[in-house]
């Protein structure tokens, strides 16, 4: 069972289904700093997800374009390796990828510390252009951690002019913002993120300033299981050069127990050298034990002090049952990141939880390394 969904059960029935150590365990998992999108540097530059992902909605394999601006803008220092960069494509018809991490992780539990170090969420990605710029065959594999397991497996069509497109198949399900961490409470408020995929039909609409997508599946499942019943899932977004805002909806009968529901609020802000994402989730899940009435909450600054480099500060809100009192859930990040060159990322992070006394979850503060390559 994914791990954000057991902490979001195990937080909405204060921890008291579990024991302790069981409960700091399935903490210490969450916190893992997964990477996969990177929406502050589309707000940054005033760019779609498309302009730089295959899919639509962002996350996985580059574009060209993205293969390109991730080798020339990114790095603080582009190596001369070869007469052109590395775009991806093999020939006309192939194309691949893939995001490599190693990471190193201290967990501090009150007066106990641990410390691992393992190979992380790791992909690769494969795309056959059966048409070229038309007709898209995609599979994006998770090689680690673990034995290797498809994450999405899609067909895309697109239009003659690019302005919409059919997607069906194993996908993940559009909501909001595509975040670099995929544990962020909004994410585990809503069930939505990119560890857990539908299966079903996406339509999308892209023109001009307007970016909008409407799914059709049987709701997010985790590996190794199937989901069954109905999920319909909606994302809005005006896209300006320098700010964007955004709806998302989700209607959600495919989970066992009852339905979920949830709405959302989300949008970027470039201010000099400072890029603002923000994003707030409401959401009814009567699937849970208790009813919870969820509201979660994020707001992110991310500064770029010299090129190839960038700071993150971001603080979380997670109320897990709004009928109820003393059970809101604070998380407080400051990552820094580096990319000395093309094709390779240092990370390094703190994260801090704070809750109402007595909860464990209340004592977690976690510190890590994370060494990304990418191409």
């Amino acid at each position: 069972m994914h791990q954000g969904r057991l902490l979001l059960q195990n937080v909405t029935s204060k921890c008291a289904a579990m024991p302790r150590a069981l409960t700091l365990a399935l903490l210490a998992l969450l916190a893992h700093p997964s990477v996969h999108a990177e929406p502050y540097l589309a707000v940054a530059n005033g760019l779609k997800c498309a302009q730089c992902h295959v899919n639509p909605t962002g996350g996985s394999m580059r574009t060209v374009f993205g293969n390109v601006w991730s080798q020339t803008q990114l790095p603080a220092h582009a190596l001369k390796l070869a007469d052109t960069p590395w775009t991806g494509q093999l020939g006309r018809y192939l194309a691949v990828g893939a995001d490599l991490r190693y990471d190193f992780l201290e967990t501090v539990t009150g007066t106990d510390t641990t410390r691992r170090g393992e190979f992380a969420d790791s992909h690769v990605y494969l795309g056959v252009n059966v048409v070229p710029d038309r007709l898209l065959l995609y599979a994006d594999e998770q090689v680690t951690p673990g034995s290797p397991q498809n994450r999405e497996a899609w067909a895309l069509f697109w239009a003659a002019d690019h302005s919409w497109y059919v997607k069906a198949g194993e996908m993940y399900l559009p909501f909001g913002l595509r975040l670099q961490d995929q544990t962020a409470l909004v994410r585990e408020a809503t069930g939505i993120d990119m560890t857990v995929p539908g299966r079903g039909v996406e339509l999308g609409w892209l023109k001009e300033h307007w970016d909008a997508q409407l799914a059709l599946s049987n709701g997010p499942f985790e590996p190794g299981t199937r989901g069954s019943g109905r999920d319909v899932t909606a994302n809005l977004a005006y896209v300006e050069s320098g700010w964007r805002l955004g709806l998302a909806a989700d209607d959600n009968q495919a989970r066992l127990g009852g339905p979920r529901q949830a709405l959302g609020l989300f949008g970027g802000l470039k201010t000099g050298p400072v890029t603002w994402l923000a994003e707030a989730d409401l959401v009814d899940d009567r699937s849970v034990p208790g009813e919870p009435h969820r509201l979660a909450g994020l707001l992110e600054a991310d500064y770029f002090p010299a090129r190839g480099q960038s700071i993150k500060l971001s603080a979380e809100f997670l109320d897990p049952d709004r009928a109820a009192t003393r059970q809101q859930f604070g998380r407080f990040s400051a990552v820094y990141e580096l990319t000395p060159v093309q094709f390779v990322q240092l990370r390094l992070g703190a994260r801090l939880y704070a809750a109402p006394a007595g909860e464990p979850i209340g004592r977690l503060r976690f510190y890590f390394i994370e060494l990304h390559g990418f191409f």
